[in-house]
């Protein structure tokens, strides 16, 4: 890669909840990718790309054999395999087309082997709270790999760090690929909020969601 991407940008951020609190938290080293970090200029279409870069990152740190870590793939290699694989025509490579939470499953596996669970969450924040918030904390403490999350109206991809419920409501650790520039140092990637605790109620009513949750534990982290 062109720039240095900063490992672990969520270390040191304050919980957002205090009290009896339940907090699930993704297990392991990580990098951050974002717009432009490898010289490439994929702003307006290049978030679920760099989503999927931030949770390679993890799967060469935890998942692959040791020895063998395989890099996060580039963008003309995910778009290359999605090709190859028969999801998208010839014409897709070298394109700017968006991908989202289903072709990061397909790109995960065929990458890496990793098999991946979509989780499509119907209504918004309230279906959010009800459904995925529980998937989620089962996910941290079961698997501890990020997860990517996008949807219809709310289009932007977010990579999930994490998840923390009380009884008013539940916070997800987001970190958010839309950031462009100089590579900044991770206490400057919280100050500026391209991670950090969102509250779920705040998401998008009206929007679907989906989410691709990598399934590893059958490796030990």
């Amino acid at each position: 890669m062109a720039k240095v991407t900063p490992e672990n940008v969520h270390v040191g951020l304050p919980a957002p909840l205090v009290g009896p609190v339940k907090c699930s938290l993704i297990k392991g080293d990580y990098q951050y990718y974002y717009y432009g970090c490898d010289g490439q200029d994929d702003r307006g279409w290049g978030c679920g790309y760099r989503t999927i870069q931030t949770m390679a990152s993890w799967l060469c740190h935890n998942w692959a054999p040791k020895g063998q870590p395989r890099p996060p793939p580039s963008l003309p290699e995910i778009q290359q395999a999605l090709v190859s694989m028969g999801d998208k025509p010839g014409w897709f490579s070298g394109s700017r087309e968006w991908i989202g939470t289903f072709e990061a499953s397909l790109v995960l596996d065929y990458f890496y082997d990793v098999p991946c669970k979509v989780l499509h969450v119907r209504g918004g924040g309230a279906e959010l709270e009800q459904v995925a918030v529980k998937e989620l904390h089962q996910h941290f403490e079961k698997h501890g790999s990020p997860v990517m999350m996008g949807g219809d109206r709310d289009n932007s991809s977010k990579g999930i760090l994490g998840v923390c419920t009380e009884n008013k409501g539940s916070y997800m650790l987001i970190v958010d690929p839309h950031y462009y520039g100089c590579p900044l140092e991770r206490e400057e990637v919280q100050r500026r909020g391209w991670v950090g605790w969102k509250r779920v109620s705040s998401l998008d009513q009206s929007s679907f969601y989906n989410l691709c949750m990598p399934q590893t534990c059958q490796k030990k982290l």
